[in-house]
């Protein structure tokens, strides 16, 4: 992808988007068969994600759930994007969200494009998706807001063969073949036939079958390749979107954090998917079947192993005295007010506070009570969405380090 200003000038779409009349049957298969060996195994690690993500969920309380989904959604775009390449610290994404950029251009439109990222994810997180994840139409949509807000040096890319210059039209198919590593995706416009396909299996199944599926709806996008670009953080939005949907997780880990943290098993894997069926045993469809089931394994193996860090990361006696600890050493260093520690404390077993309660659990004047409010919220840890609403504990990035310890690396 081009970064810079030079030397673009974007080639001429072709008029007409040729469709090879390819059978859509060479996406087969598209789930996993009911007799395919392996897949009992597959189910009950279905049946662990399941209890484990409600379980989490149901621990924290409500306010401090939102407050780490603000975290979680910074942290799941760092980790997506970095499978990309693009390496923009949650640090630097936060402080995109507050319209404080880089003055260096390549960074700046790194944080434009975590900024869009994020966007488009706390749109799905809020129930903007009005319908399945699978549909088509959604498909489209979750690529149009992504790339509507990235700048233009972002929506040019260059073929490696010819080094033509593309521009990417957000949420318009690719007009033009591309190749994926070994991967030929299908012609241009054979893509809405192959869509309709995708949408039609996948957007009827059960509960148990869709997250079972997950790992096939993420391959199957990356194999049909709909967009010039970005056709892998769609595919990763999508899963998130899907299994937000089917797990209620609460956007409260992050299935691309496993993903980035086992790149290289993650891309092989995929690509594996793209193989051919070996012989008789390796299912019925034109792919292989067994590829399929090595990447749902390890896709549902990834999710389990994030629900079980996080849950490990929040665990309430542990988070309470690392928070507590910190707060502590910013009194000493006079970067909080005297009192402010039971506030904190106070805020980490609630999640929020009254304004008209800190007075009474700080047990001090009114003054001193808003020293201590307004000592939080310089420091970022409290916030409010008025003058009088309540208090609500935050997570800021830049304390991911001491509060949260590997959820990202130290910038």
């Amino acid at each position: 992808m081009i970064k810079t200003k030079d030397a673009i000038k974007p080639a001429k779409e072709p008029a007409i988007s040729i469709d090879r009349g390819e059978n859509i049957a060479m996406m087969e298969p598209m789930l996993i068969s009911d007799g395919a060996r392996g897949r009992g195994d597959l189910i009950d690690l279905v049946t662990d994600l399941v209890g484990r993500s409600a379980s989490f969920r149901s621990k924290l309380p409500a306010p401090i759930a939102a407050a780490l989904s603000d975290l979680v959604r910074a942290m799941n775009c760092y980790y997506s994007n970095l499978i990309e390449g693009h390496n923009t610290h949650p640090v630097d994404i936060e402080k995109a969200l507050k319209g404080n950029y880089s003055h260096d251009s390549k960074k700046r439109n790194l944080q434009l494009e975590a900024k869009a990222h994020i966007s488009v994810q706390k749109w799905i997180d809020e129930g903007g998706l009005d319908g399945l994840a699978t549909k088509r139409d959604i498909i489209c949509e979750i690529h149009r807001r992504f790339c509507s807000e990235l700048p233009p040096e972002l929506l040019i890319v260059e073929d490696p063969e010819s080094h033509e210059k593309c521009r990417v039209e957000p949420g318009e198919f690719r007009k033009r073949d591309v190749k994926v590593g070994n991967h030929i995706p299908v012609s241009p416009g054979a893509i809405p036939r192959f869509l309709d396909r995708f949408e039609a299996v996948y957007g009827k199944l059960g509960k148990t079958e869709t997250i079972l599926a997950a790992a096939a709806v993420h391959h199957r996008l990356a194999w049909i390749h709909p967009f010039l670009d970005g056709n892998g953080r769609v595919c990763r939005l999508m899963s998130h979107a899907t299994l937000l949907e089917t797990l209620d997780t609460g956007a409260l880990w992050s299935v691309s954090r496993g993903l980035a943290r086992r790149v290289a098993d993650y891309k092989a894997l995929l690509a594996n998917c793209d193989m051919s069926r070996r012989n008789e045993l390796d299912g019925r469809g034109n792919l292989s079947e067994e590829a399929l089931i090595a990447f749902t394994r390890f896709f549902l193996e990834v999710c389990i192993d994030q629900v079980k860090f996080m849950e490990g990361l929040m665990n309430p006696k542990d988070f309470q005295v690392r928070v507590m600890v910190w707060g502590k050493e910013q009194i000493a260093a006079k970067a909080l007010a005297p009192n402010a520690d039971k506030l904190l404390e106070s805020l980490l077993y609630r999640g929020e506070l009254q304004r008209g309660d800190v007075q009474g659990i700080l047990n001090t004047s009114e003054r001193s009570a808003q020293r201590a409010v307004t000592s939080l919220v310089q420091q970022g840890v409290v916030v409010s969405d008025s003058s009088r609403a309540p208090l609500r504990l935050a997570f800021p990035a830049a304390l991911a380090a001491r509060w949260m310890p590997e959820l990202f690396p130290e910038k």
